[in-house]
């Protein structure tokens, strides 16, 4: 009999081919200079870079408004579908799922069409407005996954001690629901900061993220300053992790 730890093979070797093989290779590249000699040339580059670090600002700014956006709008929506007594249907549910369905380009360029349809300029907030239509829901399933496991016994129990129902939210319901707020901030914040198509066609490249900046130098064949841009963006993308707590995120996250 094949033991039971040999099944685990085939997804060990697609981890190495298709993960961490490639993370090797960014850093490769990004500690390598055109020669293929060690340099940290790369590196240094992006901190004297006005033009990078500029772009990195502004990623960082759209981002936090994205991200804060989506709070605000997914907030309520995970907590009215995650409430038995306003929602009582699964179509609801599946009505905000829809949207996942169809791929981000497409949606991307079919809400940039309807922006030129009616006529409207094309900058930051048709920006924003797209980047919350594409990431929204990343932001409503991981709370409302929180919400629906979420153990009704608690909120009973502090209106039993005489707790108003907008202090129940604020001081049971919001606590308890903050791990699945800091998945849906992680599945937010950092694709906003390394998207690239979806600030080509809602700004006609009028506002540049951090992400635009790394395609450019790949297709330039500037691939060791381009690797170090991405090597950046994942140490960010691993300080993120930290700070908003990767194990309560992942739990959060693991429904959907």
């Amino acid at each position: 009999m094949i033991k039971r730890s040999s099944w685990s093979i085939p997804y060990l070797a697609f981890l190495i081919l298709f993960v961490a093989l490639p993370l090797v290779l960014i850093l490769v590249y990004a500690l390598q200079d055109g020669t293929g000699h060690f340099t940290l040339s790369n590196i240094t580059r992006f901190f004297s870079d006005k033009d990078s670090l500029s772009t990195f600002a502004v990623s960082i700014e759209v981002a936090v408004e994205n991200t804060l956006l989506c709070i605000l709008l997914g907030y309520p929506a995970a907590w009215i579908l995650a409430n038995k007594k306003l929602n009582r249907s699964a179509v609801t549910i599946i009505l905000f799922m829809l949207p996942m369905w169809i791929n981000a380009l497409m949606r991307t360029l079919a809400t940039a069409e309807l922006f030129n349809m009616f006529g409207i300029t094309l900058g930051k907030g048709t920006l924003l407005f797209g980047m919350v239509y594409d990431y929204l829901p990343f932001m409503i399933y991981p709370i409302y996954n929180v919400l629906d496991r979420m153990d009704n016994s608690y909120a009973e129990a502090a209106g039993d001690l005489g707790a108003t129902p907008w202090t129940v939210f604020w001081k049971v319901t919001v606590p308890l629901s903050m791990p699945g707020v800091r998945s849906g901030i992680l599945m937010v914040f950092m694709p906003t900061v390394s998207t690239f198509a979806i600030s080509e066609f809602l700004t006609n490249n009028k506002i540049k993220l951090f992400g635009t900046i790394i395609q450019e130098n790949i297709n330039s064949s500037m691939w060791n300053y381009g690797a170090a841009l991405a090597f950046i963006m994942l140490i960010i993308i691993g300080i993120t992790t930290v700070l908003t707590g990767g194990r309560d995120a992942e739990a959060a996250g693991g429904a959907i």
